[in-house]
C-alpha cells in the first residue's frame, strides 16, 4: 500500500507509483470520489466527458413534476 503524508496546508504529494497508474502528470486534475464508510477514491480528471456516455441507464418510466416535488419534499428541501 502506498502512503501520503499531509502537510499543515491540506495538501498531499502523490506518490509516483499511484500517479504512473493513473497516468497523470504536473498539471494535470484528479477527482476524489467519496466510495462511502469513510473511504475516498481517487481518479484522473482527463477523461473526455463524451466517454461517459452510456454509463447511466435512461430510467425505465419518466418521473412527473409532481413526484420530483414530492421526493424534494420529503428530504427537507428549504430548511
Amino acid at each position: 500500500m502506498t502512503t501520503a503524508t499531509l502537510t499543515s496546508k491540506g495538501q498531499i504529494t502523490i506518490p509516483l507509483p499511484v500517479r504512473r497508474k493513473l497516468g497523470v502528470d504536473a498539471g494535470d486534475r484528479v477527482e476524489f470520489i467519496d466510495l462511502g464508510g469513510g473511504q475516498m477514491g481517487i481518479m484522473a480528471a482527463t477523461v473526455e466527458v463524451s466517454s461517459l456516455k452510456g454509463i447511466v441507464k435512461k430510467p425505465k418510466a419518466a418521473v412527473s413534476i409532481a413526484a420530483m416535488n414530492r421526493a424534494i419534499a420529503k428530504r427537507g428541501a428549504g430548511k
